[in-house]
């Protein structure tokens, strides 16, 4: 009875799991697999996955994000935002960077952007995920912010590091600054450090690709690292007696070959160096003998002329035609020109059909998972001794582990396993049962669900330590919210016990549905001592720094959207020299100077004018902007930052209208963020230079001082209720 009301209770919260996987051609249906380096098996995987994830009892709703590109040059497919893979599962697309089709390198400088367009989905569905599930260096990115800034927990899942492919190209010869260059792994590796560090749980697939890969990033911590095979989709596949064989595929096949009749050596694989296809057909080309025993058949992507593909695959191919030329093997060697994704399942059949081999020749395999197909299709296997492989064969008993940088070993793997039927048979029985036990995706997901419910519940007993101004479960109420109420600290916020003490109680009250923020000239470190000081739990928001740096949370996560964005013109290095000749002026201690802030000491009878010290900045190709308070401060930022800006910043990142956004302030420090499209509220206790505002609409003018002027203002404007009065827009004189 206890174990039925625990399992009853996990159904009524069944999980909702965000996948993100951001670059190459993601679709539910004949995946292009092979059309270029960025779409290969992990596609497969991630639209497997959700598939398999969406029928677990225990998971709701599965939602695989990827990038929406609308070009000509793509299927149309990609411009839909939105495809259902059956179940609770679904494809959404969401628009960011330039419309057409970019190489993942180049992606980039807009993930920033893919990150505030999931916001913007999140609070138009009003639902927040319990686990967000990334996949590749790009995805971890977006994956990693949005998991600190909603307070989600993040698995992560690399398919290929930075690392060991920079070893690799430097390994074949390639310079430093050249792979640099075209792969950008600077960028990559130190996210993915970033991305291991925060990560709750890292997905992998053998235990080689965690010792040996991950093992090479500084942020490798074992106990966060679960091994769970991908599993394969054995609907698909028939072995050998069962299931119709298409004879489209057969004919595709045989057009090229002189005695079809053979047995079939068979691979696919991008037309990618590492793959070793050369290799392949060296191995091929110069054993005479197992010419004579089977045919081979090369799939490597698909195309219309290789003069049209890129640098890369046109040579891969080229050399490919050079080579079979060469050895003279016309006949003996289909390559054909197009498949679809639904025709892989008959290409393994009828290899198998005609007692042939897979064969995997690629340098290195972190999994490979054509070979869990062929297994499931009742072909035995050659592949390379390193990596995924020997987890396959070791498990499966299907086949051989060879040396794929020797060519002759290749040849002679090839010959054993096709000239000894009684044990290819046994092989293929063997890959069958074994892909069953080892390889399904229902143990993979029974895994996967149970990892995943273990670190939620590791989460939960790490929220409860927390104080701050968050939903029960820890996450962050900004995605949800419908208002924001933003408060200057000193002389606002606090200096009234009594407001201050009804605020916070207020605010409690309101969690999850009114955020708070603070924005202050204080730097964070200094905001955060003085809230604790008067018991203010940390808020949600803080803009601090005189708007330069925006943070959220207890954990203070730095909103690196705003950073990229008021980085903007900004030399800070440059304008240090250019300030230090002005007369008059006195850099600040080293704690009050930020990345995106100087600030300065002055005195107003040495000091320029303002407009003064602009022409002195314009005159050096310099840009900044100033900001001058109680005749002895400046503050030099950058040209987009100020606290204004960074309110109207938080209005777009978060889908709120600036009309929800309620201000309050004291001094003329505030000014900037008082006016505009906010409610506003002076507090009593306010400075003169304020008095200018007083017949500016949405701008309220309170008695009492300080938090207790706040909670007169959310009076009046009814803030934080459906019925928010929008009428009060004159100040109260």
């Amino acid at each position: 009875m206890g174990r039925m009301n625990k399992q009853s209770i996990r159904r009524k919260k069944p999980l909702y799991i965000l996948m993100f996987s951001v670059h190459g051609l993601i679709r539910g249906h004949d995946l292009e697999l092979g059309r270029d380096a960025d779409t290969g098996g992990q596609t497969t995987y991630v639209v497997e996955l959700a598939r398999a994830l969406s029928q677990h009892r225990d998971v709701a709703k599965v939602d695989l994000l990827t990038r929406l590109i609308d070009d000509t040059q793509v299927s149309p497919d990609y411009a839909q935002p939105e495809e259902s893979l059956g179940g609770g599962a679904r494809i959404l697309r969401l628009p960011f960077g330039p419309k057409r089709y970019l190489r993942k390198e180049l992606l980039w400088p807009y993930l920033d952007q893919m990150v505030d367009r999931c916001l913007h989905f999140l609070r138009h569905q009003g639902m927040l995920p319990d686990l967000i599930h990334t996949h590749y260096a790009d995805a971890g990115y977006v994956g990693q912010q949005l998991s600190l800034l909603l307070g989600i927990p993040q698995a992560h899942t690399g398919h290929s590091l930075g690392r060991s492919k920079r070893e690799r190209l430097l390994a074949s010869g390639r310079k430093e600054q050249t792979i640099e260059r075209q792969f950008n792994l600077s960028r990559r590796i130190g996210v993915e450090e970033a991305v291991l560090s925060h990560a709750s749980l890292v997905v992998t697939s053998t235990r080689q690709e965690v010792v040996d890969q991950y093992g090479m990033y500084d942020h490798y911590m074992p106990q966060n690292y679960v091994v769970i095979p991908p599993g394969v989709d054995m609907s698909r596949f028939a072995t050998l007696g069962r299931g119709k064989l298409n004879p489209r595929i057969k004919a595709e096949i045989d057009r090229f070959l002189t005695k079809p009749g053979k047995p079939l050596i068979f691979t696919i694989c991008r037309p990618d160096a590492r793959k070793n296809l050369k290799g392949l057909v060296k191995a091929y080309g110069e054993d005479k003998a197992l010419q004579e025993i089977a045919n081979l058949a090369i799939i490597a992507g698909n195309r219309e002329d290789i003069r049209d593909l890129d640098e890369a695959q046109r040579k891969i191919l080229g050399d490919l035609l050079f080579d079979i030329d060469c050895y003279d093997l016309w006949g003996k060697v289909a390559i054909p020109k197009h498949f679809l994704s639904d025709d892989v399942p008959d290409l393994y059949r009828l290899a198998a059909r005609r007692y042939g081999v897979f064969v995997n020749p690629a340098f290195t395999e972190p999994f490979g998972l054509t070979l869990l197909e062929a297994a499931a299709s009742g072909l035995p296997i050659i592949a390379p001794d390193d990596g995924g492989p020997q987890d396959i064969i070791g498990n499966c008993h299907n086949g051989l582990l060879v040396d794929t940088l020797d060519p002759a070993a290749i040849a002679l793997a090839l010959s054993t396993a096709l000239t000894d039927k009684a044990r290819w048979r046994q092989w293929a029985k063997k890959g069958v049962l074994g892909l069953k036990y080892h390889y399904s995706w229902e143990a993979h997901v029974t895994k996967y669900i149970k990892q995943v419910s273990y670190i939620l519940r590791g989460e939960r007993k790490q929220i409860r330590r927390q104080r701050a101004f968050s939903l029960k479960d820890g996450r962050s109420p900004m995605p949800l919210v419908q208002h924001v109420l933003i408060s200057d600290i000193d002389n606002t916020l606090i200096g009234s016990k009594e407001g201050l003490k009804a605020l916070i109680s207020w605010l409690y009250k309101h969690t999850g549905s009114v955020a708070f923020g603070i924005a202050t000239g204080r730097p964070v470190e200094s905001a955060v001592h003085i809230l604790k000081k008067w018991g203010v739990p940390i808020p949600n928001v803080l803009i601090t720094s005189v708007g330069s740096e925006i943070h959220y949370g207890s954990k203070l996560l730095l909103d690196q959207g705003w950073a990229n964005h008021i980085r903007h013109l900004w030399r800070r290095d440059a304008l240090m020299d250019a300030l230090s000749e002005i007369p008059g002026f006195e850099i600040q201690a080293e704690e009050n100077q930020r990345e995106f802030k100087l600030s300065y000491n002055v005195n107003p009878d040495q000091m320029p004018s303002l407009k003064n010290l602009y022409q002195h900045l314009h005159a050096r190709r310099l840009h900044a902007k100033f900001i001058y308070s109680h005749q002895q401060f400046l503050d030099v930022l950058p040209v987009r930052a100020s606290k204004g800006l960074a309110i109207r910043y938080l209005a777009y990142k978060w889908g709120l209208p600036l009309r929800n956004f309620l201000v309050a302030g004291d001094s003329g420090n505030d000014k900037e963020m008082l006016v505009g499209d906010t409610r506003a509220v002076v507090v009593g206790n306010y400075s003169a230079e304020l008095e200018s505002l007083r017949d500016i609409e949405h701008v309220y003018f309170a008695q009492g001082r300080c938090a207790s002027g706040i909670m007169e203002g959310l009076d009046y404007y009814g803030f934080g209720s459906s019925n928010t009065n929008e009428d009060k827009d004159k100040p109260v004189k």
